[in-house]
């Protein structure tokens, strides 16, 4: 046993590591990230982990391994569940053998997010138990929990940490002994194969035992009621909600009945209706949509209770957005006619400034996006340009303007396929990273070939996946385990696929660049460019570039064009180069009309 000061999705991975797990896989996405990573650090020797080319992959990947006795955990973010869905909605049917469980990170704000989606849904339209951990310490325990339960009930088991929880800090006891099980192989047997007849019999085995669970989970310890006789008002929350709830209510001597639920999903009915025994009203506090209050609302119906459910749909709490100390205590006050006697929050702290999202200085996605925006307009040429999840979705940004549309992962482009179809006076140009590339892009490179739709693709490969921390992927020649292997080549899988023609540049030689983008972008039919540049995250590319002042008339086009944050403007309107920020990518020096900018070559 030692005590460690930890990031909650650290905790996450300890408790993993302690439920004896056997096989990991995922794919990057904060929140969720640091799981797998801590995981591929301190694992044991026998344990195999792997980020996955998608969510999909992942799941089943996991699967197969709980196919074999094994126990697996599958990690993503909310978003990549909806990736991950056909097979887990499948899953769901056919159950496994050794525990799995589904860590799915929700990001209620969101922070880093697309959208704001509860995944305590998806496991209610699933039929899955689904466990809800309010802290970094409790996540520790809760995912063994989670492994255990699946075994029990051979059933995928979902985990649903949010921001608040992966990314808290908390000091931990972590306890270095591993539960030991033994792996049975897999056992040929046709409930393995998902048919028709099979799958009719096993839904009505699921929603049976799904009734089952929430009946063991109005037992579960980790389900708390402070069940104060004397209480007539009543607090039902889940998740970090709970921590607030607790924080607001320890200095008062009101009383309140208080229900943390830590399984939403079989919802422990039984226990529900003992808390509500005597309550004339209760608080619902969640994130983010209304779950619990749901089940609350067909309990008090079911049982004919008549018990007033304040929440979301009473418009006391926040229908969006993360829950915090101040908002769960104006709602608590307001519940209970602003009897409470706590101390609010004095928070003196001086208005921070709103920071807009940049991309890094020397990223050569800034070079990509020029190059192709001044070949454009060489041309002449009006273009839709359609972008991608990833770093490069900051393309949109003054001065670059490069990102018109933004779906989700592989999006690009399919959606430039759709505009192209409507349009084909317009030149339709998809941007796509390398990992994006490989995840769910792949598929769209095969359609448009297939369909022989008039489309030019920009594959922006720096050699990671940079956005969410530096992660490997197929085409980097490395896997998460630390080997070495065979790099698979962007340019070979686009010839696989048939693409017309394939050009590969460095974004950051300009007229190079140009030069690529203005042949492929006259090219009927499907083309491609790959921008080769690695990340500045993992190399630096060269001297910092020199600014010669007496050269300098400044105009600013430096600052105009590209909005590189590396070059400032000084009150004479010239130009310095921050050599704490710059990255020496010679970029700059080909933009300056007067060569005022120099010293640095690619």
């Amino acid at each position: 046993m030692s005590k460690k000061l930890v990031m909650g999705n650290e905790a996450i991975a300890f408790g993993v590591i302690r439920a004896g797990v056997d096989v990991v896989t995922g794919y990057p996405g904060t929140p969720s990230t640091e799981v797998l990573e801590t995981i591929a650090k301190h694992r044991p020797s026998n344990v195999y982990v792997e980020w996955s080319v998608n969510e999909k992959v992942a799941m089943e990947v996991a699967a197969g391994a709980s196919y074999a006795g094994a126990r697996s955990l599958v990690t993503m973010k909310q978003v990549g569940l909806n990736v991950a869905s056909d097979p887990l909605m499948s899953l769901a049917y056919i159950g496994v053998k050794g525990g799995m469980v589904v860590l799915v990170a929700d990001d209620p704000g969101p922070i880093s997010s697309q959208t704001e989606q509860d995944t305590r849904h998806f496991a209610q339209f699933a039929h899955l138990p689904i466990f809800d951990p309010e802290s970094p310490e409790n996540a520790y325990f809760l995912i063994g929990e989670a492994f255990k339960y699946s075994e029990k009930y051979h059933t995928p088991v979902i985990f649903r940490p949010t921001t608040q929880i992966c990314h808290a800090c908390a000091g931990i006891e972590l306890n270095d002994d591993i539960d030991k099980h033994n792996i049975e192989g897999f056992i040929k047997d046709k409930k393995w194969v998902i048919f028709p007849r099979l799958s009719y019999e096993n839904h009505i085995r699921i929603v049976k035992q799904e009734r089952a669970l929430g009946d063991v989970f109005s037992e579960f310890g980790y389900n708390r009621m402070n069940n104060d006789k004397t209480a007539r008002y009543g607090i039902i929350s889940g998740g970090v909600s709970s921590v607030y709830v607790r924080e607001v209510l320890e200095d008062t001597d009101d009383h309140v009945r208080t229900l943390s639920v830590a399984t939403p999903n079989p919802f422990p009915e039984k226990l529900a209706v003992r808390f509500l025994d005597g309550l004339t009203d209760v608080l619902v506090i969640e994130e983010l949509d209304p779950v619990l209050e749901e089940a609350l609302l067909k309990i008090c119906g079911k049982y004919h209770l008549n018990v007033n459910i304040h929440g979301q749909y009473t418009d006391e709490t926040n229908i969006a957005g993360a829950n915090h100390y101040e908002n769960v205590l104006t709602a608590i006050d307001k519940f209970m006619g602003r009897k409470l006697t706590v101390k609010k929050l004095q928070i003196d702290s001086p208005q921070l400034p709103v920071r807009m999202p940049v991309l890094c200085a020397g990223c050569p996605h800034r070079a990509s996006f020029y190059s192709v925006k001044l070949a454009m307009q060489r041309i002449k040429q009006k273009a839709v340009f359609t972008g991608d999840i990833g770093c490069y979705t900051l393309g949109n940004a003054k001065p670059l303007n490069m990102v018109d549309t933004c779906l989700c992962m592989g999006a690009d482009i399919t959606i430039a396929q759709g505009l192209q179809r409507i349009d084909d006076t317009v030149k339709h140009i998809a941007f796509i990273g390398d990992s994006t590339f490989f995840h769910t892009g792949i598929p769209g490179i095969i359609n448009a070939v297939y369909n022989e739709t008039d489309i030019t693709v920009i594959i922006l490969d720096n050699s990671t996946t940079a956005m969410t921390g530096q992660q490997p992927h197929p085409g980097t020649g490395y896997t998460m385990m630390g080997d070495s292997h065979e790099k698979v080549h962007i340019d070979k899988v686009l010839a696989g696929c048939n693409v017309g023609l394939i050009k590969r540049v460095s974004p950051v030689c300009l007229e190079q660049a140009v030069a690529a983008v203005q042949e492929a972008v006259a090219y009927k039919g499907v083309s491609a460019v790959i921008f080769e540049k690695p990340c500045i995250g993992l190399s630096k590319s060269g001297p910092i570039p020199k600014v010669d002042a007496e050269k300098c008339i400044g105009c600013q086009s430096c600052i105009k064009e590209i909005g590189c944050p590396a070059i400032l403007p000084m009150k004479n309107k010239k130009i310095t180069i921050d050599t704490n920020l710059c990255y020496g990518c010679g970029f700059c020096s080909q933009i300056c009309p007067v060569k005022a900018i120099g010293g640095a070559e690619e």
